[in-house]
């Protein structure tokens, strides 16, 4: 039986209502999945998690690899006892961080050494290792270690890269050994149409549990992102998960979605939580500013969230303004709050054949 099911499909667009079938749970797509780095989604608890109307969440190989280390987790039970997380997880491979962490690393064919960020230590990680960690950690979907590259880039170093994300892939999948787990290519090659399709077409052939588009919202902008995207989902299994790595702003999902994207994750909710900026269906709310002093409103009337529910406008302008850490959770929470609402009504609106009337409400 697949672990993916497609229960509707939009007719005037490749938006597609889905079922994701894991080892702790079934998931709705598209999903938004929150960013646990290190372990944990800043400054939430996971029952506060659970109250926002998150069902997976997303935790990094590499940044657990340093700390605590994969020997320590096993010994606790596993990441989802760690982080007392009963839903589904899903681990990145290290591989974004052989961009993000690119003055840190060598690379060849065979792997990537980095030097610790933390202490400068030397780390190496290939498609063998990074696929036994994650197979070690215990998570739902794993994805395989590939190289994503910056922007721009020149066309010769990108195919390379793009070769080795295919060996790597490759690797990954003679290496994966939990059968508890779904392993997920990662189609890479830039903004370069031609040389996403060769990825694509090199990865399919492995026939993967699902199929990322990665190495986007590095520096491309909106319209040629989802060009690539738009190219790139058409290109891919129909009945296999289409997940968007890194992205993005809910204008970015609503256009992924369209293109057929049923999985994203991105920081912006936290990190932008964590710095006073609000999402709202109007546009964002900065609340630093002057303007929110003796504002009594909450960010948005009809939020459910615990933030909207209990605060004002002015009193989180002043937990921010103090330095008290209550303005970041709070903020925080309601944004992932609105992105799962956002991603509950594209559900409904997928399923009603409505999806194009709410995306013209979020093009801002």
């Amino acid at each position: 039986m697949s672990n993916f099911q497609i229960l509707h499909t939009e007719s005037s667009s490749a938006a597609r209502l889905g079922l994701l079938t894991t080892a702790h749970g079934t998931v709705e797509t598209p999903v938004f999945m929150p960013v646990g780095t290190a372990g944990a989604v800043k400054g939430t608890t996971p029952q506060q998690l659970k109250e926002t109307g998150s069902e997976i969440i997303l935790a990094n190989t590499y940044h657990l690899l340093l700390r605590p280390g994969v020997e320590t987790i096993e010994k606790l039970g596993g990441l989802h006892k760690f982080m007392a997380w009963g839903g589904p997880i899903l681990t990145d491979s290290g591989g974004y961080q052989v961009f993000s962490l690119s003055s840190l690393t060598k690379i060849d064919d065979d792997g990537v050494e980095f030097a610790s960020h933390i202490d400068g230590a030397k780390i190496y990680l290939n498609a063998e290792i990074a696929t036994d960690i994650q197979n070690r950690l215990g998570v739902d979907i794993i994805m395989c270690f590939d190289e994503c590259t910056k922007f721009p880039i020149e066309k010769p170093r990108l195919k390379k890269s793009i070769d080795r994300t295919i060996l790597w892939a490759n690797r990954c999948k003679e290496a994966h050994n939990n059968p508890n787990q779904l392993l997920f290519g990662i189609v890479q090659g830039g903004i370069d149409l031609d040389l996403r399709s060769y990825c694509a077409s090199e990865l399919v052939k492995t026939d993967f549990d699902g199929y990322a588009i990665g190495g986007l919202s590095v520096g491309e902008g909106h319209e040629k992102m989802i060009k690539t995207v738009t190219h790139t989902a058409g290109l891919l299994p129909e009945d296999k998960p289409h997940y968007l790595m890194g992205v993005g702003t809910p204008a970015d999902i609503i256009a992924a979605v369209k293109a057929g994207v049923d999985m994203f994750d991105c920081v912006l909710p936290t990190r932008n939580g964590r710095n006073a900026y609000a999402f709202t269906e109007n546009g964002p709310l900065r609340l630093r500013n002057n303007v929110h002093i003796q504002d009594a409103r909450p960010i948005e009337a009809d939020c459910d969230c615990y933030c909207c529910r209990n605060f004002s406008r002015a009193s989180l302008r002043h937990f921010f303004n103090c330095g008290e850490m209550l303005g970041p959770i709070l903020v925080s929470l309601h944004n992932i709050t609105f992105y799962q609402r956002l991603m509950s009504r594209i559900r409904e609106a997928i399923k009603r054949s409505n999806f194009a009337d709410l995306a013209k409400r979020f093009d801002y």
